[in-house]
């Protein structure tokens, strides 16, 4: 079993966007499931994959990944204006650090941007694991996906300036 001392964040590199399509794909498909009917996650993840458009996708949201060894694990991205787009983690390495190694990696970037507020659409599914990050529900947020109504919710979380390190003892 890989440790998360074997996890490593880097950005995505050209020609990976179809593992990343996997990686969404089987994780909704196999994790979702739990919280959504079969023809939500249908909707959400759907069989017709189209290469280029998926592409596109990825190179708008700039996306970073988790590897462990050579293989991608997991994968999000932090937005210009603190928006989360994407976060999954493939669902064979849930609750081993790949969430934790991607959410210190955009708290990292936030930092490094001077970003102040961090917000996403997060899924039934994957919402306590953002309240774990100390990220509240602002909405609950409907998303429509192929004629199928999914429960979503909007979460944020104010993240701390680092203006005074020394301000505390």
């Amino acid at each position: 079993m890989k440790t998360r001392s074997a996890l490593r964040v880097r950005d995505l590199e050209a020609g990976e966007e179809p593992i990343l399509w996997d990686l969404f794909y089987t994780t909704i498909r196999t994790i979702n499931t739990r919280d959504y009917t079969e023809a939500q996650v249908r909707a959400w993840a759907p069989d017709g994959f189209d290469p280029a458009l998926w592409a596109k996708k990825m190179d708008s949201i700039a996306p970073f990944v988790a590897e462990a060894g050579s293989e991608i694990v997991g994968y999000s991205d932090l937005q210009p204006d603190g928006l989360i787009d994407h976060f999954f983690v493939h669902h064979r390495w849930q609750r081993r650090g790949v969430g934790r190694a991607l959410m210190t990696e955009i708290e990292r970037r936030a930092a490094e941007r001077g970003i102040g507020r961090l917000y996403t659409h997060a899924s039934i599914t994957a919402r306590p694991f953002f309240e774990a990050f100390g990220f509240v529900v602002v909405d609950q947020d409907p998303l429509e996906l192929d004629g199928e109504r999914l429960t979503n919710f909007l979460l944020q979380r104010e993240l701390q300036r680092n203006n005074n390190k020394r301000g505390r003892r």
